[in-house]
């Protein structure tokens, strides 16, 4: 990394001097006071930006561009291939919609720190209802649309909000799913009591609506357009709940202040955009990508943000992705390699690509998951632009390593996550919380203070932040993730440490998966593990132990504990496979030996540990295994 002197000196100078580094990023964002305080502390004594400072992050994202005179310039492009509709808001069309969905939440009582669920499909009126909640200082909590209604309900027990926002139904390919059946589900089973439910009538599906439920439309026909009420740069923005190891999802709070400049900074640092460029992360807004770029960063930076609705292999076809690169001039595309790895299954030689015209390319982002080096390479082979594997998590908000294109470009290394990027102070940790030399494997750790725009806290359990984040090591924040430096400084990521796996970019809790699985009647003990997938990256499988006396065959057992976790958790979770056996490998305390088993489904052996009394339950797991084509075969699949 000799030659990187811009990028050698804006980091050195973004952990040397954080407080100043900051202040000069902070002063790209239209404040309504400019914080006086740069970093301080919060009231539980944690690492705290911009506290005092006054904003609106709304503002930040559409009416600063109108007052600037940009008003006509197209803001957001919703592209449907599933309903067949492309439409497109300017930044004054936009500002006006928001505005007025953001009144006729006032005129419900809706006010700054009240919680809004946001449960809807990939629609313009979801970008909308996040927006107009930063508008009036109201803190969103988007649910992802595939989530059964026992994981919606938990969230709206844990945020406690006054309103919840849905959609009619979403289209899933060819299938119209109607939402309004889950959510009175969840609201029917969830502790917490929602005031009223506001639902968008979409014509694929209306639903009927209930005595506490409201008509979108009709609401927002009477209702008196909202002011922008200013919020400190402490106040949080939004609530978006992650898998945690315990099944308990963890809500990561995101604040006003530190996430304008954050998102503000990444735009310029690390995707190289300027105002007027078609931005499009292919997510979904349920996901911290679709939060961070699909709403917020791109609207911050002044570029037009696309919002899609569909798949890119099955809506229609293969090429998918450059069609919509091709007919809205998408100059950075961000998405996970997942969706290159089903393209390139369908389309291995790229044939598609040839139809489109995708010159305006200039540079591929992916994220989410690890990008395996044969994806990595057939990307830059056809397309023949830089492609940048980068990586972050919902609880940091953006990248924390990556190729950093706007300062200075570098070659990516195939299966690395690239360089640290500014503010980010990546140490390798062991167990015993030394740091570990080059190419030696351990703990990812971020030394304190975080940058700007990671979650200061977890909602409503500071304890549970501490626990999962700051305690392991002490002075740092732990990811969850292990990996090494290789010798030029390129970092590699490696896999999750914890519980929680990636399933197609979807971080999910094999915990949560376990709670389910064990309230089947037959099932005595269980453990679910990832494993290694050639196109999601990884994939549930889980071992059960059945009760004595059970007389159902692995089939019958396999078939009832999927539809219990496609119920309960959502399709989207994978859960596919289970092996019946008659133990699970366990220390002498009674903990299941999870890791042993994902090595022996990974590689198909495993040393014995010398915790584990009785060997042979290693070898009836790998028959098991093997039996049930779970491991290197289903892997392959």
């Amino acid at each position: 990394m000799a030659h990187l002197s811009r990028y050698r000196s804006e980091y050195r100078r973004s952990i040397d001097d954080p407080a100043g580094f900051w202040r000069e990023q902070a002063q790209r964002v239209e404040w309504f006071e400019f914080p006086r305080t740069i970093l301080g502390r919060d009231s539980n004594d944690n690492d705290a930006w911009f506290a005092d400072g006054v904003l609106n992050s709304a503002y930040l994202a559409l009416d600063r561009h109108v007052d600037a005179g940009r008003g006509a310039a197209t803001a957001l492009i919703y592209d449907s291939p599933v309903t067949g509709t492309v439409t497109r808001y300017s930044f004054a069309e936009l500002r006006d919609e928001v505005a007025q969905f953001a009144g006729a939440m006032v005129g419900l009582g809706i006010e700054k720190g009240d919680r809004v669920i946001i449960y809807m499909p990939m629609i313009p009126e979801a970008a909308i209802a996040m927006l107009a909640c930063a508008r009036i200082g109201a803190i969103h909590s988007v649910v992802f649309g595939g989530f059964a209604p026992r994981e919606l309900a938990s969230r709206i027990d844990d945020a406690a909000p006054r309103l919840l926002l849905t959609a009619s139904c979403g289209i899933e390919f060819d299938r119209v799913i109607a939402y309004k059946p889950l959510v009175d589900e969840a609201l029917s089973i969830s502790r917490h009591n929602v005031e009223q439910c506001v639902v968008l009538q979409r014509p694929q599906c209306e639903a009927e609506l209930g005595a506490t439920d409201l008509d979108w439309a009709a609401l927002c026909r009477d209702a008196v357009p909202a002011g922008c009420v200013p919020v400190s740069g402490s106040d949080p923005l939004y609530i978006l709940y992650t898998s945690g190891t315990t099944g308990k999802p963890k809500g990561v709070v995101r604040d006003n202040g530190g996430h304008a400049v954050a998102l503000t900074y990444s735009m310029s640092a690390i995707y190289d955009t300027s105002p007027g460029e078609v931005f499009w992360a292919a997510s979904d807004v349920g996901w911290v990508v679709g939060h961070s770029y699909i709403v917020y960063a791109p609207l911050f930076a002044g570029c037009t943000t696309i919002l899609f609705e569909g798949k890119p292999v099955r809506t229609p076809d293969a090429g998918t992705f450059w069609r919509v690169i091709a007919d809205h001039k998408v100059s950075v595309f961000f998405t996970a390699p997942t969706a290159f790895r089903a393209i390139r299954k369908e389309d291995p030689e790229a044939s598609l690509l040839a139809s489109y015209d995708v010159s305006s390319l200039r540079s591929l982002f992916v994220a989410g998951e690890r990008t395996d080096p044969a994806t990595f390479l057939w990307l830059e082979t056809h397309l023949s632009v830089p492609v940048v594997d980068h990586w972050w998590q919902t609880e940091t908000g953006w990248a924390i390593a990556a190729n950093p294109m706007g300062i200075e470009a570098v070659s990516s290394k195939p299966g690395s996550a690239n360089l640290p990027v500014p503010g980010y102070d990546i140490c390798i940790l062991s167990l015993d919380h030394e740091p570990l030399p080059v190419g030696e494997q351990g703990d990812v750790a971020v030394r304190r203070p975080l940058p700007p725009g990671c979650l200061p806290t977890v909602w409503c359990d500071h304890e549970r932040f501490l626990d999962a984040y700051l305690r392991p090591h002490p002075g740092y924040y732990q990811t969850g993730d292990g990996g090494f430096f290789d010798e030029e400084g390129y970092l590699f990521i490696m896999g999750r440490t914890d519980d929680v796996i990636n399933v197609a970019g979807h971080r999910l809790s094999t915990g949560e998966m376990e709670a389910v699985v064990a309230e089947h009647a037959a099932v005595a003990e269980c453990a679910v593990i990832g494993i290694g997938d050639a196109d999601k990256g990884q994939v549930p499988a889980g071992l059960v132990v059945l009760k004595d006396g059970v007389n159902l065959d692995e089939n019958e057992i396999q078939a009832e504990l999927v539809a219990i976790v496609r119920g309960q958790i959502g399709a989207f979770a994978n859960f596919r496979r289970i092996a019946v056996v008659s133990r699970l490998p366990k220390t002498r305390s009674g903990k299941i030996l999870r890791r042993s088993i994902r090595t022996m489904a990974d590689r198909g052996d495993v040393e014995t540990p010398a915790t584990i009394d009785d060997p042979a339950i290693l070898d009836e797991i790998q028959a098991a295994l093997a039996r049930r084509q779970i491991g290197l075969a289903f892997a392959g699949s």
